[in-house]
Order: structure tokens, then sequence, then C-alpha cells
């Protein structure tokens, strides 16, 4: 008969910094790994996502309040690039390069991994017709690794002559990059064994749709991230631990001749009993309230566990005769995840 007579429980108890890296692309632009496999959820520890993007700033440019010609206005803004936030002063009479011939060009206003204005020239078409396909003829530029695309002109003659408003193109999502969109979500833990890609094994970042593969490549815009890996320790005096699981029930409304029912899903809380030594000075009571991970082994001589992580409550009780303890419960967002090792 199984029993959890060697399990144990690690409770998170200390954590290290990761520093701002890139996230590691799955190949579907949406999901984003890291090189640990937790990220702490601990107040003041929690992970800080910064997609390469504009933060501050909409429709930045502008035509030339000087009329000059081939050149645009750009306002100040600020973006990320690297993890870091850049602050870009604006800048008055930015010069874009005209085609060679009368021929359709794109070209892309952008900020460099520096955090300097640059423009990046898209190929010529043979003729005046536009491609929407990054690094066509007559297409928008494949923008450079970590550099941020502001905006796109788009011209068709070699003459000079002022830039129109008609002539610039500022879409989020299709002319420029902005570091909130797509959004994203992310997961701490990762999902397990229950995951429905292998992204979703470990944490994860999930964008709320893919990304456009706009940069040389051609890949996606990077997405950045600084948090904290949790340093376990070993509970000594610790049992009957319970998973954060989901519960479901139905419901149903009768009609005439018939039932039609509707599935309901909870998400339970999860917990454990720990044994204390005066309910006190105990870590586990300076833990209180705190979202902390725990990990949980049924048989801590074996590769399988549980990952958890959420919100710890105490009920602590203190008998007269017997050992003082606490019911410790753990509020979560998600459900526990199993691993197989």
């Amino acid at each position: 008969m199984p029993t959890s007579e060697n399990a144990s429980i690690y409770l998170e108890q200390g954590q290290t910094l990761v520093d701002f890296a890139a996230l590691t692309d799955s190949g579907d632009h949406q999901y984003l790994t890291a090189a640990d496999d937790v990220f702490s959820g601990k107040s003041g520890y929690e992970p800080d996502i910064r997609p390469n993007g504009l933060v501050t700033g909409r429709n930045l440019v502008s035509v030339a309040a000087s009329e000059s010609d081939d050149v645009v206005d750009v306002a100040a803004f600020t973006a990320y690039s690297l993890g870091v936030l850049n602050s870009v002063a604006a800048d008055t009479d930015f010069s874009i390069t005209r085609p060679t011939g009368d021929h359709a060009i794109v070209s892309s206003i952008t900020m460099t991994s520096a955090g300097a204005l640059a423009e990046v020239q898209g190929a010529e078409a043979s003729d005046t017709t536009f491609s929407e396909t990054r690094g066509a003829d007559g297409g928008p530029p494949l923008i450079p690794v970590d550099s941020v695309e502001i905006a796109q002109v788009r011209m068709t003659s070699s003459s000079s002559a002022a830039i129109t408003a008609a002539e610039i193109y500022q879409v989020v999502g299709q002319h420029t990059e902005r570091f909130d969109y797509p959004a994203w979500e992310v997961n701490n833990i990762g999902k397990g064994q229950a995951a429905s890609v292998s992204a979703e094994t470990n944490a994860f970042v999930k964008m709320a749709s893919a990304m456009p593969a706009i940069h040389t490549g051609p890949i996606a815009k990077k997405i950045y991230a600084k948090y904290y890996t949790p340093t376990f320790v070993e509970l000594s005096k610790a049992t009957d631990f319970k998973p954060v699981e989901n519960t479901h029930s139905s419901n149903s409304t009768q009609y005439y001749g018939g039932t039609v029912a509707s599935k309901s899903t909870t998400l339970g809380q999860g917990g454990f009993t720990a044994l204390l030594t005066n309910g006190i000075t105990d870590s586990l009571v300076a833990d209180k309230d705190q979202v902390l991970t725990v990990k949980f082994f049924q048989d801590k001589n074996k590769a399988p566990y549980v990952l958890t992580q959420g919100t710890l409550g105490l009920a602590r009780t203190n008998p007269v005769a017997g050992q003082v303890q606490a019911a410790v419960t753990i509020t979560a967002e998600t459900a526990s995840a199993e691993f197989a090792s």
C-alpha cells in the first residue's frame, strides 16, 4: 500500500537574482522560457518582464515643422531595449533617404539598442508598388535585433520634397513596436505534466498573440526578464500536504420536458500541517501572508515532486499538553504542478 511515510516538504526561504536576460522563444513567437525552471513570487521578488518596445509616446513622427525637404520631426519618448529603459530626446528635421529612382521604398525610423535614433532603409522595388513582406523589394526592412521600430516612411519618388502625413505610417503592431503589445501573462512554476505544449512545462511567459517576425533572422522582438529563483529549505516537522487543485461542480436548469446542465470550476486551497517550536519565533510564522513556493516530494528518495506557489496562511493552536502546531493554507492563483523529475 503506497504511503507518504518518506514524504518531505521544502519551503522557499531565500531568493537568487537573475538579472535581465533574454528569454528563449519556443519557436512560435508566443511562448518564452528562461534558463531556470521556477520564478519566485514573493513580494519584492516577482518577475520583471520587459519586452523591447516603446513605453511612453504614441504617433511620435510628424511632418517637419520647418517644412524642409526629406525630413520629419520625432517627439521625445522612452523605450525598452536589452531590459534597459532609454529616454530619447525629441529630434527635429530627422533625415529620410529617398529611393534612387521613382520606386517604392520603405524606411523605418528606429531606436537602436544604445538608445539612438536611426534610419533603416528597405530594398527598393522595381516600380511604385509597395509590399507588406519584411525584407522584400518595396517592403519594410528587417529591423536589427534589439532595435525598436518607431514608424515607417513610405515614398515613391526620388525628387526631393517635403514628406507628407500620408507618407508616415505608425500603427501599433504593424509599423510601431510597443513594449506592451501584445500583452502577456506569466506562470511562475509552469504546468508540469499537464502542459499542453512543452514550453508550458516550467516557468514561462505567454504572449496574448504571436509576435511578428520583423527583426533580422527573421525573428520576433526580444523579451527580457529579471527574476529570482527560490532557494528551498526542508521543513523538519510537517505532514498532510494538500496540493492546490481544481474542483468541478454542475448546476442544472429544468425546462419543459428536460434539463440542461452547466459546469463550473473552482480552484481550491492547498496546505499542510506543521509542528512548531513555540508558534512565535518559528521561521514559518515569519513567512505567514507571504507568496512562497512549496516543493513536495511524496517520497524524498525519488524524483517526482509537486510545486505550489501561493500565499501562506497560518491557523495556530496551542494545546495544554500537545505539540504547538499550525494548519498552513496555500491560496494560489494557479493549480499545483506535478513533475516526474
